[in-house]
């Protein structure tokens, strides 16, 4: 591939590894697109962020492209993952240490699946206080990890499918469809909440963007041995 299509502008699907930012897999690549090319300049964004934890479908764009973007970044959405029963964290996921623990003798797997029903459709839902949403400014992460409370806006997201797909207690698994905006670390607080005990998001996949799938990704290593 040529450096014009790079800058007509081309989408990559990449499949992003575990620990890793959104923002870190982008900056390498351009990082690498530019070496390969021994160019000063390019843009390169990517279509919807990944939290460090999670692995997954991440739509890369370059050139042109990156101006569809929030195009990219509006369709609904597919996730699998783990919730852990039982136990709460800060962050809603295993970033932060567990803060509080509830019972589970009551939980069965038919509360399991009926409490799925009661978060299909439009929900309200509110991020998690550990989330790369601005307030004033800043993070609200970075207000989180110095120990500052704020008050988080409730907002209107939808659940097309929610659907647990394999139970062994204290871990449940599971598949979601969802709107934009979606953040399955609340989804995650709230079914616990639902359930009248607590849970926690232990691993996330991101498994669809609208028709691209991560089926059809490739690894960042593959992606820099395709420019040699």
């Amino acid at each position: 591939m040529a450096l014009e299509d790079y800058l007509n502008g081309q989408v990559f699907l990449i499949d992003k590894p575990l620990k890793w930012t959104s923002f870190q897999v982008v900056n390498k690549l351009r990082w690498h697109i530019k070496k390969h090319f021994e160019i000063k300049k390019i843009k390169v964004g990517h279509a919807g962020t990944l939290d460090p934890l999670a692995t997954g479908l991440l739509i890369i764009c370059t050139g042109k492209e990156t101006k569809q973007i929030n195009t990219y970044q509006g369709q609904i959405k597919e996730y699998t993952g783990t919730f852990i029963i039982g136990a709460t964290t800060p962050s809603y996921d295993l970033e932060t240490q567990i803060n509080q623990t509830f019972a589970t003798e009551h939980i069965t797997e038919t509360l399991l699946h009926k409490t799925t029903k009661d978060f299909i459709g439009d929900i309200q839902q509110k991020p998690p206080i550990f989330s790369a949403i601005k307030k004033d400014g800043k993070r609200l992460y970075e207000l989180a990890r110095k120990g500052e409370t704020t008050e988080i806006k409730s907002r209107n997201v939808t659940i097309s499918q929610f659907e647990i797909t394999k139970i062994n207690l204290p871990e449940v698994e599971f598949r979601v469809v969802c709107s934009k905006g979606t953040y399955i670390r609340s989804l995650a607080y709230d079914f616990g909440l639902a359930l009248n005990s607590g849970a926690h998001l232990s691993e996330l996949r991101r498994t669809k963007i609208g028709d691209f799938s991560v089926k059809k990704a490739i690894s960042i290593e593959n992606f820099i041995n395709r420019l040699q």
